[in-house]
């Protein structure tokens, strides 16, 4: 990842590796409409990839605070990645004191 900010238009630019297949809600509501079955190999590669992503998180002390499907990015090679940072917390002496995410 990278950024910076564009001189001509003073804008900040973010730059982040692509998600060819789009985000997960995509894919399970491409499914639910075609009413085909997302195999259970899938399944458990987004889990795995998910728990991994999260356990990363959480040894720099970080909280997502905002997972689901549509948060959950997936690569060419079916790599799952956790995307939406915007409202994750440094977690401080172990506690976080705010609620946020979607239902917030």
């Amino acid at each position: 990842m990278d950024a910076f900010i564009d001189d001509k238009t003073k804008q900040l630019c973010i730059i982040m590796e692509f998600a060819e297949k789009g985000d997960l809600n995509s894919l399970i509501k491409a499914h639910r409409e075609k009413r085909t079955e997302i195999p259970e190999e899938k399944i458990w590669n987004v889990i795995k990839c998910s728990v991994k992503g999260l356990r990363d998180l959480h040894n720099l002390k970080i909280m997502h605070r905002d997972i689901k499907s549509a948060n959950l990015f997936v690569t060419a090679n079916d790599v799952v990645k956790i995307g939406d940072m915007n409202v994750s917390k440094l977690q401080k002496q172990g506690y976080a004191r705010t609620q946020t995410g979607t239902p917030y």
